[in-house]
């Protein structure tokens, strides 16, 4: 990664402690950058996603915040388990604050599949988390709503070799992305070594595991804690109209469409997505 700017290097080099909790015998890691004495901020991944998408993020709000990064269950280096739910998810949330001894002051950020789970948490632990800034997630406009398919399931794929793994990392939703070492370095914590070779660490079953739990309308309606949403303005999976219909909803909600950014909004555009995420937690107190 020899084209990757000095930016990311010094994020980088911040390596985070690497701890775990346990809850209902499910071992659940996350990673941790700042001092314990700071208020809280937990950066919560998306679906399929693991909590170094944010080692070149979270360094730089390490000097005002403990930053936490949780693997949700099935995912990262967490244990998978044999049936997956927003409760759960919620519940994994607040276990993960719990352990780290985040504060009842502490602000979630939560990316795609994960600001559905941090919506769960919030309206089923109101008062345990000050606020929340979803990216590129949410309730989505009726219109917008996109008929699931039918699951497919095959075996999972053992790749020969760590390289051909990663070459193999592709962003889901597909999207391109012009910061590669971006990328490169997500796909090298996605891989697990097994005695066959190399596969990826979350559990390929989960969609088929996933129980329905909650009204994600119900919970967002109720939220009376500060909420703020930050979405890719070339977004294909959330747009304006889905953005509006939100902020019909719960109208403390307060929007920002960051210019020139996808779903993997702040793959797209790091340093304009931090700034902008500064900007929303100065706000946010």
């Amino acid at each position: 990664m020899a084209d990757s700017p000095e930016w990311f290097w010094q994020a980088v080099d911040q390596t985070p402690k690497s701890n775990f909790t346990s809850l209902d015998d499910i071992e659940l890691h996350y990673l941790v950058w700042g001092e314990a004495s700071a208020p809280g901020l937990m950066l919560i991944h998306g679906h399929n996603a693991h909590a170094h998408w944010w080692d070149f993020i979270a360094p730089s709000f390490s000097q005002d915040y403990q930053v936490v990064a949780p693997d949700l269950s099935g995912m990262g280096d967490s244990d998978h388990r044999d049936v997956y739910s927003a409760d759960l998810y919620a519940e994994e949330i607040k276990a993960i604050a719990d352990a780290a001894n985040l504060g009842e002051e502490t602000l979630l950020v939560a990316h795609s599949f994960g600001g559905l789970m941090a919506i769960r948490a919030m309206a089923r632990y109101p008062g345990r988390f000050k606020g929340l800034v979803l990216l590129d997630s949410g309730i989505k406009h009726p219109e917008d709503e996109s008929p699931k398919g039918p699951e497919r399931w095959s075996k999972p794929k053992v790749y020969p070799d760590l390289e051909i793994a990663r070459s193999r990392f592709r962003l889901q939703p597909p999207q391109t992305c012009d910061n590669e070492f971006l990328v490169n370095h997500i796909a090298r914590h996605s891989i697990d070594a097994i005695d066959e070779g190399f596969v990826w660490k979350f559990d390929d079953e989960l969609n088929n595991r996933m129980q329905v739990t909650g009204d994600f309308v119900a919970d967002f309606t109720s939220l009376t804690a500060p909420l703020v949403l930050i979405y890719g303005e070339h977004s294909a999976s959330f747009s304006s109209k889905s953005a509006d219909h939100m902020a019909a909803l719960n109208p403390a909600l307060i929007v920002h469409p960051l210019a020139n950014a996808q779903h993997h909004l702040f793959l797209d555009q790091p340093l304009a997505f931090m700034a902008l995420l500064q900007s929303v937690l100065s706000e946010a107190g």
